[in-house]
């Protein structure tokens, strides 16, 4: 098969490389791949931000496609279901985070894109049960960036509460989704973006931000809470200065430059700075619910996967609003 890999660390881009066609072991199901989402995930595993468990790797983990064989052992998927594959891609299941809610947590959890080969080629290897039905609402390419992009993002919102005001810093993919979602339970949204960046200001201001500046300008109003997509340390204590007492700021990406030093008095009044991490499937349920009914209409540029470099290099550069998203060679289907 054909794929985009990671083949050597720190070079910023992957290559075109040829593997063979894998073999589903017990438990798992193999997806011909239909669409995958580039996350900035990637692109900090590419640029070398984070760690390479194997060379070569390929990345890619908000993967749409169709399960064209199965593993001994599954029973709940077959041949020819459509499937959407997450970050999460096992779990052990008998520690103590499996047992009591956070799986997400899980020390010997395995993510797809990372530990796995993800979607950056025509198949991939899935543990069945971290694959995922999706909403027929979708098509493969728009519901791509469900898989992280709106599933990181709702567990991000739901870590803000009951907050009214709601601020997102970086309105990329999932800030466009998750504006989506708080629009729709009633929630005021202020986005923040690079400063100067136009495109990014009408696009936020047309899913229903009721305001939108540079991450350097301050709202009109405190904010209940703050999500940063932006993966800049810079940022945080800017929010922090933009939330009433008692807000929350919400770091939700995997990796973030270092937070600077910022005087007490930003945290003090029982501010709060918390982490994201990874997902759960009880997450993947909820938010796939929640798609299904109708709320949220994602904005992809597709890419053929030989043209990865070109994505990844688009959203290092904020070339993007919404999502890229890959295509493997042959057709896209509508369902």
């Amino acid at each position: 098969m054909r794929a985009m890999a990671v083949t050597a660390p720190g070079r910023g881009r992957v290559d075109a490389i040829e593997l063979p066609v894998p073999t589903p072991g017990p438990g798992e199901v193999r997806v011909r791949v239909a669409a995958c989402g580039v996350c900035r995930t990637d692109l900090h595993l590419v640029d070398g931000e984070l760690p390479l468990p194997k060379l070569p790797l390929v990345p890619g983990h908000e993967i749409v496609g169709r399960v064209d064989a199965v593993g001994p052992g599954v029973h709940d998927l077959a041949a020819g279901v459509r499937v959407g594959v997450p970050w999460l891609g096992g779990v052990c299941g008998r520690c103590g985070y499996c047992t009591s809610g956070q799986e997400n947590l899980c020390r010997e959890a395995r993510f797809t894109g990372c530990h796995r080969d993800g979607g950056y080629a025509e198949y991939a290897i899935a543990d069945a049960r971290f694959a995922f039905r999706l909403p027929d609402a979708y098509d493969d390419v728009h519901a791509a960036p469900l898989l992280c992009a709106g599933l990181i993002g709702h567990r991000a919102y739901r870590m803000t509460g009951d907050a009214r005001r709601l601020g997102i810093y970086g309105f990329g993919a999932a800030a466009h989704i998750l504006a989506q979602a708080a629009r729709h339970e009633g929630r005021e949204v202020y986005a923040f973006v690079r400063p100067g960046d136009d495109e990014a200001t009408r696009f936020a201001t047309g899913l229903g931000a009721v305001w939108a500046g540079g991450s350097d300008q301050a709202p009109p109003e405190p904010l209940d809470a703050a999500i940063l997509f932006a993966p800049v340390g810079a940022l945080v204590p800017q929010a922090l200065s933009r939330v009433r007492p008692g807000g929350v700021v919400v770091c939700a990406g995997i990796h973030m430059s270092d937070i600077p030093a910022f005087p007490y008095r930003l945290l003090w009044e029982e501010r709060v700075v918390r982490s994201v991490a990874n997902l759960t499937r009880d997450d993947a349920r909820d938010f796939l619910a929640l798609a299904a009914s109708g709320v949220i209409r994602t904005e992809t540029r597709t890419y053929p996967l030989e043209r990865a470099n070109d994505a990844l290099a688009d959203l290092r550069a904020g070339r993007l609003s919404g999502a890229a998203v890959l295509v493997p060679p042959g057709p896209i289907t509508s369902r």
